[in-house]
């Protein structure tokens, strides 16, 4: 069997988290591991479990979660599927969030709880350092630079190898930067979404294009949204029939065409699901078929 067969995710390219972490760019998203809500443990943990591992099987090496999912359940699940770690798996996760219930995540960037979390990671993923630590999201009454100083703060202890921001607008990124590295931007961005938060489309795309001209890895959340375009008879839905595909698949391919420092993380916590999701790694656009899809999104 050829390694496209065995593990599909190496299809995806390589990408250097901060310049030395060297992952497929292909990843998976731990939150969808945890219940309902993403909120306590799962209804099937051998289920997740496996989930984890096969992840690893496929080819994947960077694994993103975060304390927040479930809450603390996500980072101890990865523990328990795949400690003692290979060497070439990297493993991002996040603080700044609360949990007061299911679906519920109020903010708390002040320095003692963002301290708090990182400790809690390091405890529940069984490591020294954090290869990846991502600011969550900003909270509005706390400032900015105060969150970001302590994360900067704990870097230069040895707890975090690279700093990453999430949900940030293009001023926000600026700032963090001017505090410490930022390796990875992590915000939503799909096919039929362009919009994050507090940012329009447009500003969305050229936070993505300022990402690629600065080596950094941009990590969309919410990977897969295709919306009408997956319709029968849609662009993208056309696309995947010539390709012998799901649409969401080629919805994986075109992030991957889009810039070359995206990270797509499409999560699940289905095996079968899983190994639809990596094929979309093997799928090489054209320069027609990814116009054709650009402009039918327009």
């Amino acid at each position: 069997m050829t390694n496209i067969q065995n593990q599909p995710a190496t299809e995806s390219g390589t990408f250097k988290i901060g310049g030395d972490l060297q992952v497929y760019r292909l990843g998976y998203g731990a939150m969808r591991i945890t219940g309902d809500g993403i909120w306590g443990q799962p209804k099937d943990k051998q289920g997740s479990l496996a989930v984890l591992r096969r992840a690893l099987e496929l080819g994947i090496n960077f694994i993103d979660t975060a304390d927040s999912y479930g809450p603390n359940v996500s980072e101890e699940l990865i523990a328990e599927a795949l400690y003692p770690y290979p060497k070439d798996l990297v493993i991002a996760t996040k603080g700044g969030l609360l949990r007061t219930g299911p679906n519920q995540w109020p903010q708390d960037g002040r320095p003692a709880h963002l301290r708090e979390a990182l400790e809690g990671s390091l405890r529940r993923l069984r490591v020294d350092h954090i290869d990846v630590y991502q600011f969550h999201r900003p909270d509005p009454r706390v400032p900015f630079e105060d969150s970001m100083g302590e994360v900067a703060k704990m870097k230069q202890e040895g707890k975090i190898r690279h700093v990453g921001v999430s949900n940030v607008t293009i001023d926000e990124l600026a700032r963090a930067q001017k505090i410490v590295p930022i390796v990875t931007v992590q915000n939503r961005y799909n096919l039929s979404n362009h919009e994050s938060e507090r940012m329009t489309p447009q500003q969305s795309d050229e936070l993505i294009d300022i990402c690629a001209r600065q080596g950094i890895g941009f990590i969309p959340w919410g990977p897969l949204g295709g919306g009408d375009l997956a319709r029968p008879g849609g662009a993208l839905d056309t696309v995947a029939k010539k390709h012998q595909v799901q649409p969401s698949q080629i919805t994986i391919a075109w992030l991957l065409h889009r810039s070359p420092t995206i990270l797509p993380i499409p999560g699940t916590s289905s095996v079968k699901h899983l190994e639809e999701n990596v094929v979309g790694a093997t799928i090489k656009l054209t320069p027609e078929e990814f116009e054709a899809i650009n402009q039918a999104h327009k």
